[in-house]
């Protein structure tokens, strides 16, 4: 039986991808079974209760559950970052899709910073425990072998994977010029309060263009400055939590997708992006061209630069963004199945 340690995720992108991962693995009839976070019991009410057990998530819940069924499982594949907390006689492999665990920006505030330090400390800690590691792009394999030291190459696979995403729409899509879109959570490494300051330096010097966010109610103090600009006449729309299929609607009607981020394993707003028609301006960084050739990078650390790529994209004539990397989700579960 293969065991799927999920126990971790819980929300942003990672949910996402973990509720197509059980998608896939459900169509595909694989004998396994389920540990998941308990905050997502209601969003995983199709598996059967025989497969799945779900506990508060925290290190000693996990560790007990491998203490006690460190002989139940012949494979495990834990897709949370962090290996198995203690030695297994199964095939271990390891989903890490958090690259701050292998870089942290030093930019972050310091509370953030002590946190991502400890969590990356301890996965590096345990990574012995893990046989095989699963990353999404050629950039995060380079990062991982380096930062965990790792001497066979070879035992780093690179399959991204992640869920198609189509508006189910039959209305005929109209993409709007000038809408750039920034599709995220909060968190201090997005890079928010940049991207405000240059839309801001961009729309008073111009007049035109709209920016589009999808911040949930409880994103904090952001959402102040984002109402704060709203009143003084910014055109600024926070769209809140959106369902993915509102999504695939909102992507449609953009004409860019703008990616301040300051770190990112993947960046899955800019595949869907580009997968639905939008062209990338995005930050200057390794991330944003291992996914993808942007139509124009800017430097995130810099809100004239942010501006200055926005008023490029509106008045010249942008090369459209080329994909990189596609979804291989068959090969993945063929990895897991097969070896």
């Amino acid at each position: 039986m293969i065991l799927i340690d999920a126990l971790h995720i819980n929300n942003s992108g990672g949910k996402i991808l973990l509720n197509y991962l059980i998608k896939s693995i459900e169509q595909s009839k694989l004998e396994v079974f389920y540990l998941l976070d308990d905050r997502i019991t209601a969003d995983c009410s199709d598996i059967d209760n025989n497969k799945v057990l779900y506990l508060k998530a925290n290190f000693i819940n996990r560790f007990l559950f491998y203490i006690k069924n460190k002989n139940t499982f012949q494979k495990v594949f834990c897709f949370a970052n962090i290996s198995p907390p203690i030695k297994l006689k199964a095939k271990i492999y390891t989903y890490l899709h958090q690259r701050l665990f292998l870089k942290i920006p030093k930019e972050l505030n310091l509370k953030f910073k002590v946190v991502l330090f400890i969590k990356s400390k301890i996965a590096k800690y345990l990574s012995s425990n893990t046989d095989f590691w699963i990353v999404q792009t050629k950039l995060m394999k380079y990062d991982l072998i380096n930062c965990y030291e790792i001497n066979a190459p070879e035992k780093v696979k690179i399959y991204p994977f992640y869920p198609p995403l189509l508006s189910n729409t039959q209305e005929l899509i109209i993409r709007k010029k000038n809408i750039f879109l920034y599709v995220s959570t909060y968190n201090p490494h997005k890079n928010f309060e940049n991207l405000l300051l240059g839309f801001k330096l961009f729309y008073d010097k111009n007049k035109v263009g709209e920016l589009h966010l999808t911040l949930s109610e409880n994103s904090g103090p952001i959402l102040i400055e984002i109402d704060k600009l709203i009143s003084e006449g910014y055109p600024i729309i926070n769209h809140g939590f959106v369902d993915r299929e509102k999504l695939a609607t909102m992507y449609n009607n953009s004409e860019f997708i703008v990616y301040p981020s300051l770190s990112e394993s993947f960046g899955l707003g800019i595949i869907e992006g580009i997968e639905n028609g939008c062209n990338v301006i995005g930050a200057n960084l390794p991330y944003t061209t291992a996914v993808c050739v942007p139509s124009l990078l800017f430097n995130p650390y810099s809100v004239d630069s942010i501006a200055d790529a926005l008023e490029l994209a509106v008045f010249t004539k942008t090369k459209k963004t080329e994909q990189l990397v596609f979804n291989e989700i068959n090969n993945l579960l063929n990895l897991i199945i097969g070896e």
